[in-house]
């Protein structure tokens, strides 16, 4: 078992920034690839940024490149994003989750999520 505990959400301005951590603990963290979702009142939950075992390969969306910056620390078995110039459209419920082979259809495991507010 892996659980995920997410941390930093809150409340910001649009053009503000905040930095999410997601802090693994159970079996081996560099194991598995890791990603942020998001999940927009009355939305579907969406792949936001992942980041492979290594932290070698990243992949963004479009609407959060140049903005976000996904890493990981395997030795603190923590995940981060890096959240700047944060628009209204940000705001969500943010998740984390491992996969060990990156497979975000159906993730192997889910934190129960953060919450970020940009206000206009």
């Amino acid at each position: 078992q892996v659980q995920l505990v997410e941390s930093g959400g809150g409340l910001v301005q649009a053009g503000g920034s905040l930095r999410l951590s997601c802090a693994a603990s159970g079996r081996t963290f560099s194991y598995y690839s890791m990603a942020w979702f998001r999940q927009a009142p009355g939305k579907e939950r969406d792949l936001v940024a992942d980041i492979k075992w290594s932290g070698g390969s990243t992949y963004y969306v479009d609407s959060v490149k140049g903005r976000f910056t996904i890493s990981r620390d395997n030795a603190k078995n923590t995940l981060y994003l890096q959240m700047n110039s944060l628009k209204p459209e940000d705001t969500a419920v943010y998740y984390c989750a491992a996969d060990r082979v990156g497979r975000w259809s159906r993730p192997d495991y889910w934190g129960s999520g953060t919450q970020v507010t940009v206000s206009s």
